[in-house]
């Protein structure tokens, strides 16, 4: 079954055209800086990519854009469904769903739980549910796969009345992933899933980690927002709560001033003052840039952390998993981190951790506990997931 996949963002939309039970992808494309004047979509088909600029930079021109290539490979009559990723639904969905406009209103009640990715979704439904408007839709949600966290790893220690009322507790994120990823190392280590201890770790500009226990997920260092957890890109990670009122006191700033700060200039980009892009700041680094230097420090002192802890959740672990863009291309900060974990029983092969990048992946340890790199693919596996939902699995 050909499913068309639309993941959207605040200023992005990423598609691909997808065979669920073959991986086929003839068709993808990335459209960035959508709002702005300098709007654009790279389309890659085949063994040829294109970039088509978009003068209105709106998710409906992009959608043109992808309608125009679709027809130009005589695929559009053949698409039988469009999978949409959603980051937050909530604790209302431990699966994908079809979309209604019951699930539309779940998706709009949770903005403000996700104020910087529901609203990017919801636009991306309006422009697909316009462009194929008798194909089913399906919501796959970045949240459902960590539904299965019990209660002692879900709730917070605050006033149960904030949980009853108002559904304040530990969500998760990047759960398509995390699943993906899982299922992927099960297969290359020749295990079954069920049995299997993993912490995955999901390295990009949006980080985290989570101990998956028998392909379920048991916890996530990421919370009630995408905001909570490793340090990140552009987002701080843990901070003291108390952090707002102080600095709405001392420095006079708004709370929606500061939670922006917290979310677009915090994270590498707020250590460095450079950049968020892990590769520029590990050459800042090595020419001796000293913020760069230290932004990375912190970002491999806290995952460390965070993986250490995902451990002592699950037990015994049987392996450790990075993917992500960061997780997959950067040898150094995988070196780190593992350099950090030897009381696990990771010993690092540094010629495999070399070798392992996009595109490849594989064991980087040699002997002990396996640490592994595996390239994540969110776009099968909600191709998939829309597949499941269209026969009738949900």
């Amino acid at each position: 079954m050909w499913t068309l996949v639309v993941n959207c963002g605040s200023s992005s939309l990423k598609f691909a055209l997808l065979n669920s039970a073959t991986g086929e992808t003839p068709l993808s494309g990335l459209a960035e800086r959508l709002g702005s004047d300098l709007a654009s979509v790279r389309v890659d088909r085949e063994n040829e990519r294109v970039t088509v600029p978009l003068p209105r930079g709106s998710y409906p021109e992009a959608f043109g854009v992808l309608l125009a290539e679709l027809d130009a490979l005589g695929l559009r009559r053949d698409v039988r469904a469009v999978g949409h990723r959603v980051v937050h639904g909530g604790d209302r969905f431990n699966t994908p769903v079809l979309i209604t406009p019951e699930v539309v209103e779940v998706i709009r009640a949770c903005i403000p739980l996700a104020p910087l990715h529901n609203p990017a979704n919801l636009a991306g439904i309006e422009a697909a549910r316009a462009a194929f408007p008798d194909l089913p839709q399906v919501a796959v949600f970045d949240t459902a796969f960590h539904q299965s966290m019990p209660p002692v790893a879900y709730r917070y220690a605050v006033p149960t009345d904030w949980y009853t009322h108002y559904g304040v507790r530990r969500y998760g994120f990047h759960g398509i992933s995390h699943e993906y990823v899982a299922g992927e190392a099960a297969r290359r280590l020749g295990r079954d899933p069920s049995g299997l201890n993993l912490v995955t770790a999901h390295l990009g500009n949006g980080c985290s980690v989570a101990a998956v226990q028998g392909g379920r997920s048991i916890d996530t260092s990421m919370g009630l927002t995408p905001l909570e957890g490793l340090v990140m890109g552009t987002r701080s990670g843990d901070v003291d709560p108390g952090l707002p009122d102080y600095l709405a006191r001392e420095a006079g700033l708004s709370l929606p001033g500061i939670t922006a700060a917290l979310y677009r200039e915090s994270g590498l980009l707020g250590l460095s003052g450079l950049t968020n892009d892990m590769r520029e700041l590990e050459e800042a680094a090595r020419q001796g840039n000293e913020n760069a230097r230290l932004a990375v420090d912190i970002f491999v002192y806290r995952l460390a952390k965070a993986i250490a802890g995902m451990a002592t959740v699950l037990g015994t672990l049987d392996a450790l998993v990075f993917t992500g863009g960061i997780g997959e291309n950067s040898a150094t900060v995988r070196a780190a981190t593992l350099a950090r974990l030897g009381l696990l029983g990771f010993r690092l092969d540094e010629a495999a951790n070399a070798q392992a990048v996009r595109g490849q992946g594989g064991v980087i340890t040699s002997g002990g506990v396996p640490a592994l790199v595996v390239n994540t693919n969110e776009e099968l596996m909600i191709a998939r997931e829309t597949a499941w939902v269209v026969a009738g699995g949900a």
